[in-house]
């Protein structure tokens, strides 16, 4: 099954056309729908999941993650225990959510902070689960067919002592890649080829929040706020075919490129598909390695 999705003839561009998202509320005014006794969380709590009620993608394919019961906390506060717990909803959803007939492809995301158009201050993500592989992951495993996995080659790069690395943790590693489109654009993934979140082991989930929490808590303090910013996680489709080429990964894309100043994608760029980078892959891993260092000591 292929979504409703339009294409937009002169650019190839598909657009989801969502006119019942207009009318969803910016702030609710009788308190937070997400803390514990509010309209979606009326019973306690630690990691809850639901359907959104002004969903993207009809038939219950559009899906809310609540991080915490703590109206104060985030992704990457939650410590070990907490974020382990969000890895393991994330994949559980992903592998019912992918079972279904109508369902080819799992996107797990979050969009942190109101600046990003996060309605809500509450820690949550979403979960997308699409009718076929979107473009851009499409796109991702298409180039990954035609030669060595990518993922794995940069994971081992920086393994090696790459400047580009910002942490890692077991088994898991995270980066800036060379040519990131966007200032302290972060990826992490694995060292190992693993294909989805489901296939992810225990261990190797706990080394994930390990690294999850180390990164969110590098960019606040990088940064001296609570960093907005998007992360998605790309991982194997669900439409029965082998993709053995699928490497299983984050993205993490900050609103800034320096304390206080916002990245904003220009005209430039939209028109001509080019992107313009500020900060070199090795000088925003660096300034990340020590803010991460400053909030362990």
């Amino acid at each position: 099954m292929i979504d409703d999705i339009a294409v937009d003839r002169l650019s190839g561009h598909r657009v989801i056309i969502a006119p019942d998202r207009q009318d969803r509320p910016n702030l609710p005014d009788d308190g937070c729908p997400f803390c514990v006794g509010g309209r979606e969380a009326p019973e306690p709590y630690d990691v809850r999941w639901f359907a959104n009620r002004w969903p993207s993608l009809p038939d219950g394919r559009a899906e809310v993650v609540l991080f915490s019961p703590d109206h104060a906390a985030s992704l990457g506060t939650l410590g070990t225990k907490g974020t382990r717990r969000v890895i393991d909803v994330w994949a559980d959803r992903t592998v019912e959510l992918g079972a279904r007939d109508d369902v080819a492809y799992v996107l797990v995301f979050e969009n942190r902070g109101e600046r990003i158009g996060a309605t809500i201050d509450h820690p949550h993500g979403q979960i997308y689960a699409f009718g076929d592989v979107p473009p851009v992951p499409a796109g991702e495993l298409e180039r990954a067919a035609s030669g060595p996995c990518e993922l794995c080659v940069q994971a081992g790069d920086v393994a090696d002592g790459d400047d580009r690395i910002v942490a890692s943790c077991g088994s898991w590693r995270a980066w800036i890649p060379a040519a990131s489109a966007h200032p302290y654009g972060i990826v992490c993934a694995p060292a190992t080829h693993v294909a989805s979140l489901a296939d992810v082991d225990p261990d190797s989930r706990d080394d994930f929040a390990r690294l999850l929490g180390a990164v969110l808590g590098g960019l606040d303090a990088h940064f001296d706020e609570q960093t907005p910013y998007m992360l998605w996680i790309h991982q194997r489709p669900t439409d029965d075919r082998p993709w053995p080429q699928a490497h299983v990964h984050a993205e993490i894309v900050p609103l800034r490129r320096a304390p206080g100043v916002d990245r904003f994608v220009a005209g430039a760029e939209l028109g001509s598909g080019v992107y313009i980078n500020s900060v070199p892959a090795h000088t925003a891993a660096a300034n990340l390695r020590s803010a991460i260092g400053a909030v362990g000591r």
